[in-house]
């Protein structure tokens, strides 16, 4: 059968599609998905490319960008060979579609170029997701079959030494560009593969673009950069998703150039510009359970590396006790983030992360520790119109009796209400309490200017 014949059939096959009226009890009209009427010709295409090129596309010596060129021009004249009623437009869209799947992650690609697009969702192969401007929306792409996701997962996973099988079906990986990625098999999922990725910028946000946004103000941006200078112990607490990640990159840009730095992360995500940084990721375990090499390990070790800041991407485990010791130990300015709903959760949930650590410490002595080494707590939450927004800036005081005291130096103001199109008009306003820190940050050289924390000011 010729490539026309099987492109008649594939559309002769096609059912309609939807109307998009409703139905007349008033209830939304069932989206049918159509098929894709250049299937057969892609996979025909597909082939046509894997019996040309054979081992090349697997060759380890050969350059990315080689490979490439190689592929579009074997797809363009592969295309051309055939007798195809394809329009021009057509055929640059089934070369197009080819070669992300041959270079790329197939119909995810098109998702990881759209710069707004911020996560993708994948629950199966028909069912794709994905988030823009905080909302969620389902996209037409799909898989042909879970076979082809879980392809794709292999690629992705396989490129940074991570793996996922029916022993171990969940993992977490990077894409080249740092975006997080997240997978799910069988027999954890029950129906089909899962696949989420968080996208992060080639070029990263910077404060401008977090006070475009709305997440600060520029008051609080040279706050936080002040606390950064004077090598305050910070760190960002929120919510999955809320931009901790994000702000944390920002935050640290504001190190020092001629410091040294490490970053420890179980993804490696922060993108820091400076000249002296030096990127730890942790390892999971191989088939056989070993060489696993975990975010606490990787803490202590940078203790030996003569670290003037530590980053750790997120705490989440026993690695807090090492944290709560490089803070303690002359390791200040350094910066972490913890999952937490409020500040007082945050020195909470690191305080239950001790306890993971395995070390029968009392209640008393962490608290102390936990009070003594962290200077501020910056909170971050996804708001419900989608946003992303600093909602405290709180400082730890230290203890009264056995209770850490915090104290509220910036808090978002909720009673500003919603625009018409529902978003927050409220921004962070400053509770007009100064950090007992002030003379510290003074006798740096670093001045916060008087009317910074005017009650009220934003």
């Amino acid at each position: 059968m010729s490539l026309a014949d099987r492109l008649d059939q594939a559309r002769r096959s096609q059912p309609e599609a939807p109307n998009g009226h409703e139905a007349k009890d008033g209830s939304k009209p069932v989206v049918v998905r159509v098929r894709d009427p250049f299937a057969a010709v892609k996979a025909s295409v597909h082939q046509a490319l894997l019996d040309s090129l054979g081992p090349q596309l697997y060759d380890p010596h050969l350059e990315q960008a080689e490979l490439e060129l190689r592929v579009r021009q074997t797809l363009q004249t592969v295309i051309e060979s055939e007798d195809t009623p394809l329009s021009a437009p057509d055929r640059t869209r089934i070369a197009q579609e080819v070669a992300d799947e041959i270079l790329g992650h197939g119909p995810l690609e098109p998702l990881l170029r759209d710069g707004e697009i911020t996560e993708i969702m994948v629950n199966g192969p028909d069912d794709i997701f994905v988030e823009r401007a905080g909302k969620i929306y389902a996209v037409d792409a799909r898989f042909t079959s879970d076979a082809h996701l879980r392809r794709t997962i292999d690629k992705i996973v396989g490129r940074v030494g991570r793996r996922v099988d029916e022993s171990s079906p969940m993992v977490d990986a990077r894409l080249a560009d740092g975006s997080r990625v997240n997978a799910v098999i069988a027999p954890i999922a029950l129906d089909g593969s899962i696949l989420t990725i968080r996208k992060f910028s080639a070029d990263p946000f910077t404060d401008r673009d977090l006070i475009a946004f709305g997440t600060i103000t520029p008051q609080v941006r040279d706050f936080l950069r002040a606390c950064v200078l004077g090598r305050r112990n910070i760190i960002i607490s929120g919510g999955t998703g809320s931009g901790k990640t994000t702000l944390l990159n920002v935050m640290s840009s504001y190190i020092p150039s001629d410091e040294r730095i490490i970053t420890i992360e179980d993804a490696a995500e922060l993108q820091l510009r400076q000249r002296h940084v030096l990127r730890l990721e942790a390892r999971p375990s191989n088939t056989e359970g070993k060489g696993q090499v975990s975010i606490r390990e990787l803490v202590k070790n940078a203790l030996r590396m003569r670290p003037d800041r530590i980053v750790v991407g997120e705490i989440r485990d026993g690695a807090a006790l090492d944290m709560l010791q490089a803070m303690n130990t002359g390791h200040d300015g350094s910066l972490t983030t913890v999952h937490a709903n409020t500040p007082r959760d945050s020195l909470s949930r690191v305080e239950t992360m001790v306890l993971m650590a395995g070390i029968d410490l009392p209640v008393r002595a962490i608290r102390d520790q936990v009070a003594s080494a962290v200077d501020l707590i910056v909170q971050q939450a996804r708001m419900k119109d989608g946003s992303r927004r600093v909602t405290a800036i709180t400082e730890v005081e230290g203890m009264e009796s056995d209770v850490i005291t915090l104290q509220d130096l910036f808090t978002f103001d909720y009673a500003a209400g919603r625009d018409d199109n529902g978003r927050f008009l409220g921004t962070l306003r400053s509770t007009g309490l100064r950090p007992k820190f002030t003379e510290h940050l003074h006798d740096l050289g670093i001045e916060l200017p008087p009317d910074m924390f005017l009650r009220g000011a934003g």
